[in-house]
C-alpha cells in the first residue's frame, strides 16, 4: 500500500473485499451459524483496520469486488490455490489483474487465465517485483565489465524458517509447498542470469514430519551455452537469500537478492583468491515499479503481450522442475 500510494498519479486505490461465508467455507449448509459469525466479524475487523490505515471502501465478498463498476482492476494477494478462481473471474468481469507469485499452480491453469486477457486485451502480471529491483543490473554490469572473469556457475538460494503451523504455506490444498513459495523466487532470478534458453535438468524436493507439502529442495538449470544454475530453497531453513557468481578470476556474493525492501542499500563482496572487497548497491523500491510495470501493461499492448510470454515462461520453468522430479 505504500507502494501504491506512491504511484497515486497513476493508479487509485478504490477499496477491500473479504470472504462472503460462501466464499470462505463454500457449502454453508453444512456450517454452525457461530462459525459464519465469527468467520465474518474476523474478517470485517481485518478489512476495517485495513481501511482506517489508506482510506477506500469495504465490499463484502471478493464476487462484489470483482464485479464493482469502480474497479479497473484487481490485486489478488491469495494462496495460491486460489489465485486461477478469482483471477479468471476478474479476467471475464473486464478487469485487469495483478496477482501474487505464483500467477497459479500449475501451466494449463495460467495458460488459460492468458489466453482469457488476450482475448479481452487485459493486463496480467506477477508480481515477482525483485526482478525491478535495480541492484540485479548493477551486478550484472559488473560481471560484464570482466572484473571477475568468465563466468562458470550461478548459485542462488532463498529459504528462510519455519512459521507458524497453520501457515498457508504447509497446506497442501492452498497451493502450499516450499517450490510454488521459495523455489520460483530462484528460478526466475536464474532464468533472468542464464536467458530464456535455460531448462531445468535435475530436480529434487524434502519433506519432513508432520507437513503434508514439500518443505526445501533444489534444481540444476542449463542454458544453451553450458552455463550452470544450482538453485536451492526451503521453508525449515535458516535464512538465506544469496546469489553466488563464480568467475574465473573472482566471486561475486550478495545476500539480500530477491528481498531488499524500500530504502535498504544492499551489498556485493567481491572475492578474489583471498582479497575481499565490499561495494554498495543501489536502494531502490522494487513493488512500486512492479506496479508501475503493470499500470504500463494496462496502458500499452505491446507491453501486455510481452507480459504474457513472461508468465508463460515462469510457468513453464516450474512444469519443468515437476516434471524433471
Amino acid at each position: 500500500m505504500p507502494a501504491l500510494k506512491k504511484a497515486d498519479n497513476e493508479i487509485t486505490f478504490a477499496g477491500i473485499g473479504y470472504a462472503s461465508p460462501g466464499e470462505w467455507f463454500g457449502d454453508v449448509s453444512k456450517v454452525k451459524a457461530k462459525a459464519i459469525a465469527e468467520q465474518q466479524e474476523r474478517e470485517l475487523s481485518k478489512a476495517q483496520t485495513f481501511i482506517d490505515a489508506y482510506g477506500g471502501k469495504i465490499y463484502d465478498g471478493y464476487q462484489k469486488l470483482i464485479e464493482s463498476k469502480d474497479v479497473d482492476a484487481v490485486y489478488l494477494p491469495l494462496p495460491p490455490a486460489l489465485h486461477f478462481k478469482w483471477a479468471k473471474m476478474a479476467l471475464e468481469n473486464g478487469k485487469h489483474v495483478f496477482v501474487e507469485k505464483p500467477s497459479t499452480t500449475c501451466l494449463a491453469d495460467t495458460e488459460e487465465l492468458i489466453r482469457i486477457a488476450k482475448e479481452r486485451n487485459l493486463a496480467l502480471h506477477e508480481n515477482y517485483m525483485f526482478v525491478y529491483h535495480d541492484q540485479l543490473k548493477a551486478l550484472d554490469d559488473v560481471v560484464k565489465s570482466g572484473e571477475i572473469g568468465d563466468i562458470h556457475l550461478y548459485r542462488i538460494s532463498f529459504g528462510f524458517p519455519l512459521r507458524q503451523k497453520n501457515d498457508f504455506r504447509y497446506n497442501k490444498a492452498l497451493g502450499g509447498g516450499a517450490l510454488l513459495d521459495a523455489g520460483g523466487y530462484t528460478m526466475k532470478y536464474a532464468n533472468f542470469l542464464l536467458g530464456d534458453t535455460a531448462k531445468v535438468v535435475t530436480a529434487q524436493v524434502n519433506y519432513i514430519d508432520d507437513f503434508e507439502v514439500e518443505m526445501f529442495g533444489s534444481c540444476t538449470m542449463v542454458n544453451e551455452a553450458g552455463l550452470t544454475a544450482q538453485l536451492a530453497f526451503g521453508m525449515d531453513n535458516d535464512y538465506k537469500c544469496e546469489v553466488e557468481i563464480w568467475g574465473s578470476k573472482g566471486t561475486i556474493t550478495s545476500n539480500r537478492i530477491l528481498t531488499a525492501p524500500e530504502g535498504y542499500v544492499p551489498t556485493y563482496t567481491i572475492k578474489k583468491n583471498q582479497d575481499y572487497q565490499t561495494c554498495e548497491l543501489p536502494s531502490d523500491d522494487a513493488f512500486h515499479k512492479s506496479i508501475t510495470h503493470f499500470v504500463k501493461c494496462v496502458n500499452n499492448a505491446v507491453s501486455r503481450r510481452s507480459n504474457y510470454q513472461v508468465l508463460r515462461r515462469q510457468a513453464t520453468l516450474l512444469s519443468e522442475f515437476k516434471a524433471a522430479l
